[in-house]
């Protein structure tokens, strides 16, 4: 049974202090030690693609519970703090320019992982696409600044990253993980989180959507002439707020609307085979896919769903004091304990980690 709840993702500047992250890297490493040599590498994107057993990771590590920090920091942390060696996992890109980075740093790890030409190349697209349906196929306003792929030494991956609204200050946080993804445009997601809810979302991944995307894909492997038809001359994109007064949908997004006549001529030509190779296709973005939507809606009835898809924990304290200052000298405490668990779970690690179960049993829940 999958649990619900709400991860408050407030817009904060600044930076974390030194001394946190710091302390944020070292205890962060014996945390992802403990779960690869438990239950393996795998497992740990497995969990870092859980909103919420992220959520309370960056709380554990002594960030904010309701910052946008949570996403960037904790994933800057984790980044420091992975070893391909040790922990068979690495992570590539992060904020802002650092997430342009993330091709390159994907191949790094190709060759650090000894992956075939291929699979780098899967992973590069992977990751591509992930942000483009992030940033063009949901679209509620958020956009992307952040992106970090978590890679193991399988081949599998996870993926965390945030979007910005500065219009409601507020950020929001999508998790993918490669084991659940069947389709990168139909139910893709792990999770997503926020703490705002639009009336009006664009979401052309969910599967009520289906018949939109056909028509979408139908729409742009036909001329591109034809669908100038359904556009008025000299304004147009007029007639679809006309057809759909009562939504007004594209100016609820706050996005303005038009078409991109050569990525959809290039789209023609090449003619893709479905909705995903479509929004691959370089210069097809938001306006574009909106666009199709609403022909797609208002001309054939093949609507898309305007559902909204968004869907705590404290051990140390948080970096603004809430709900209390950071404790240095407990997180210190934990941080030594579980580096001194790691390296004696090295020697014997079914029989220490069976042990230290079952002393958290009898403990009730405190070793």
């Amino acid at each position: 049974m999958k649990r619900g709840g709400v991860a408050e993702l407030v817009l904060h500047g600044g930076t974390a202090p030194r001394w946190l992250f710091e302390r944020m890297v070292k205890l962060a490493k014996p945390i992802v030690s403990l779960i690869v040599l438990e239950y393996g590498e795998n497992e740990f994107l497995r969990r870092v693609s859980d909103p919420f057993w992220f959520q309370a990771l960056s709380c554990v590590l002594g960030f904010d519970w309701h910052s946008s920090g949570t996403t960037t920091v904790t994933c800057s942390a984790l980044k420091l703090a992975l070893n391909p060696e040790e922990h068979g996992l690495v992570a590539a890109g992060g904020k802002g320019a650092a997430s342009l980075k993330t091709p390159e740093e994907v191949m790094r790890a190709g060759e650090a992982f000894g992956f075939s030409e291929n699979e780098v190349e899967r992973l590069v697209y992977s990751s591509r696409m992930v942000a483009k349906v992030d940033n063009v196929a949901i679209q509620s306003g958020y956009i992307l600044y952040h992106h970090v792929m978590f890679i193991s030494e399988s081949g599998e991956w996870a993926v965390v990253q945030q979007g910005m609204n500065p219009d409601f200050k507020s950020a929001r946080r999508y998790h993918w993980l490669s084991e659940q993804v069947t389709s990168f445009v139909e139910e893709p997601h792990a999770g997503i989180v926020g703490d705002v809810v639009h009336e009006s979302v664009l979401n052309m991944t969910a599967r009520e959507s289906e018949g939109c995307r056909k028509i979408s894909l139908d729409l742009v492997k036909d001329n591109p002439s034809h669908i100038r038809s359904y556009f008025s001359a000299g304004e147009m994109q007029r007639s679809l707020f006309e057809w759909l007064p009562e939504m007004n949908v594209a100016r609820q997004l706050n996005m303005q609307v038009k078409v991109n006549w050569d990525a959809l001529k290039k789209a023609y030509e090449v003619q893709p085979e479905n909705y995903e190779q479509l929004l691959a296709i370089k210069g097809i973005g938001p306006s574009t896919v909106r666009a199709l939507a609403l022909i797609a809606e208002l001309v054939f009835g093949a609507s898309p769903s305007w559902k909204d898809p968004v869907k705590y924990s404290f051990a140390f304290g948080g970096k603004d004091g809430v709900p209390y200052p950071v404790d240095r000298k407990r997180m210190n405490e934990v941080t030594t304990f579980l580096e001194r668990v790691v390296e004696e779970a090295r020697l014997d690690i079914k029989e220490k980690v069976e042990l230290l179960k079952r002393l958290r049993k009898f403990s009730g829940g405190r070793a």
